[in-house]
């Protein structure tokens, strides 16, 4: 079964070429993870879960998901992740994380895919995006090769800098800078709620027809990025910046 958690559709066109070439389930996280539903999943012995990284590692929204959900019939556990840039250290906590779950680790593979992380960076312009698109291939085509022989993904890189970020720097972001308070929206809202369903939080409600942000957010940037007019703003940080998610392209 190949598990996926997607923001803006990076991670979930990743999940939807590795199960379609090993002929696997597909098993969107997301809806779990909105329905508040943690009851088992039949699995499978072969699972892999693919997810954006969030601070140098899966995202918490998941994790700790995860942790509370019984993978029935896992063995053996692959990661992929996706990222603008780089996966810190995430491979120690993803092994970590198999440990608490009994099941053997496969390892962790990176696919660097287009930035969406608009409160912080600027994502690419399309054509860009297409290209980086095309780069990532070939890593895809390695994780699928190795799920399917069976094997161990490749050690990912850790250095001090990996380390330091996952470990020292991860904790920290998320009270520092995963906030919600910066939303805003303007008066293109067209009142559509795409938002608000797109939210695996469930932190965005409609009032007078306009979105309003609770304090449960995991920035995921679906709610800016797949707003399709456009009327939502991350503070300064989103002005005059592409959105991005992967369906436009």
């Amino acid at each position: 079964m190949i598990l996926y958690f997607s923001g803006t559709g990076n991670s979930k066109y990743v999940a939807q070429r590795i199960a379609d070439a090993l002929g696997d389930t597909l098993f969107n996280m997301n809806d779990r993870i909105k329905a508040r539903d943690s009851s088992p999943i039949e699995t499978g012995e072969r699972i892999v879960f693919v997810t954006p990284t969030y601070a140098w590692r899966i995202p918490r929204i998941v994790q700790d998901w995860l942790l509370k959900t019984d993978l029935i019939g896992a063995k053996r556990a692959w990661f992929v992740m996706t990222c603008g840039s780089e996966i810190g250290n995430a491979n120690k906590y993803n092994q970590a994380l198999c440990e608490t779950k009994h099941l053997a680790y496969m390892g962790t593979a990176e696919i660097v895919m287009p930035e969406n992380y608009i409160a912080m960076f600027n994502a690419p312009q399309p054509d860009e995006a297409r290209k980086i698109v095309a780069n990532a291939e070939p890593g895809i085509e390695r994780a699928i090769a190795a799920i399917q022989a069976d094997r161990h993904f490749a050690s990912p890189r850790s250095n001090l800098y990996d380390r330091f970020m996952s470990s020292a720097v991860n904790p920290l972001f998320y009270p520092l800078f995963v906030k919600a308070n910066a939303f805003t929206v303007s008066s293109a809202c067209i009142g559509c709620g795409q938002c608000v369903r797109r939210c695996p939080a469930n932190n965005i409600t409609l009032h007078d027809g306009k979105p309003v942000w609770g304090k449960d957010c995991t920035h995921c940037m679906a709610c800016i990025c797949y707003c399709p007019a456009e009327a939502i703003e991350y503070g300064k940080k989103s002005l005059g910046k592409p959105r991005y998610h992967f369906e436009a392209l």
